[in-house]
């Protein structure tokens, strides 16, 4: 089984990283077999979209990567940071780009879905967005966690969860991919 990994933000300190590498170093120890490929979105920064730029100059390499990381997955695990209630700007930029590629951005492929914030509502909107969204874009979501609080529930620096819900809810998450 091969399983994409990601944080969906260009933060070099993001706590939605650190619970995505959490999450894939889990499912790793229960699925040793999977072969985990976490990516950073860094490494796919490319102009921002616009139809403009895309006639003069067309799609850039690192959509196409990005797209072929996808294709390459069985299963998709991605954490989204919450922008205002929404996607960071790093995500949407790198989706509109693929979606010009593929309208089925996911590639029918399963997805599981966190958020994670420091406020109490953990990333919740973004979360619901994506979950609204994600069947038409080709994605199949198996299961989704918001995790509020963050720097009360998990050490950043440590990489793991402070308190043992949070650890047994990430690997409820994860249960169905584990499953597979």
């Amino acid at each position: 089984m091969n399983i994409l990994a990601f944080a969906a933000s260009n933060s070099k300190q993001s706590i939605n990283k650190r619970l995505v590498e959490y999450a894939a170093q889990t499912l790793g120890n229960t699925k040793p077999s999977a072969a985990i490929d976490i990516i950073d979105l860094n490494d796919f920064e490319m102009p921002i979209y616009s139809t403009d730029r895309e006639l003069d100059t067309g799609i850039p390499d690192a959509a196409t990567q990005f797209l072929g990381k996808i294709q390459a997955a069985d299963v998709i695990i991605v954490s989204f940071a919450e922008h205002n209630g929404s996607y960071t700007a790093a995500y949407k930029n790198i989706f509109d780009w693929v979606s010009r590629i593929d309208a089925k951005v996911y590639n029918d492929k399963k997805i599981v879905a966190f958020s994670a914030s420091p406020g109490g509502m953990g990333g919740a909107s973004v979360l619901a967005a994506f979950a609204a969204s994600a069947q038409f874009f080709g994605g199949t979501i198996l299961s989704t966690l918001s995790v509020g609080s963050f720097y009360d529930r998990f050490d950043a620096e440590k990489g793991q969860p402070i308190d043992e819900a949070l650890a047994e809810q990430i690997v409820e998450t994860l249960r169905p991919i584990a499953d597979l």
